[in-house]
């Protein structure tokens, strides 16, 4: 790339956006950058990890998930205790599992809206970037 990246970030339209807001806010923490409103439209922005997820209105949610064909991208959120984000995820009433494979240790869910999750464990990740 003949430019440098100032700035990476994600946009997230939502149908739900009162409730994808508090999920994102309130389970993962992430914290607010700016929000605006304007006429009827609503975005917020929220910081995630050394970039930004935007969340903002006009998206579609999907009663019991989207299929990766329905929505191909998935956020992740590498964790230093998985299972202490078991517990998190749970208390937040989702029912949810740790799922073992062979390159790690994963937690797969949905927001308000159904957009794919996962929450991974980040020794896991480290193992698989230094192999």
């Amino acid at each position: 790339m003949k430019h440098n990246v100032a700035r990476y970030g994600l946009i997230l339209n939502t149908e739900r956006f009162d409730e994808c807001v508090a999920f994102y806010q309130g389970l993962f923490e992430l914290p607010l950058l700016f929000n605006k409103e304007d006429g009827g439209f609503r975005l917020i922005c929220l910081a995630y990890g050394d970039g930004y997820l935007m969340i903002e209105q006009g998206g579609r949610a999907i009663e019991g998930g989207k299929s990766p064909e329905q929505g191909s991208a998935k956020l992740r959120f590498n964790v230093s205790d998985i299972e202490q984000a078991l517990r998190d995820v749970r208390e937040w009433g989702i029912d949810a599992e740790i799922e073992e494979t062979p390159w790690g240790r994963t937690i797969h869910l949905h927001d308000p809206d159904g957009n794919r999750v996962g929450i991974r464990d980040e020794a896991g990740f480290e193992w698989q970037v230094s192999s």
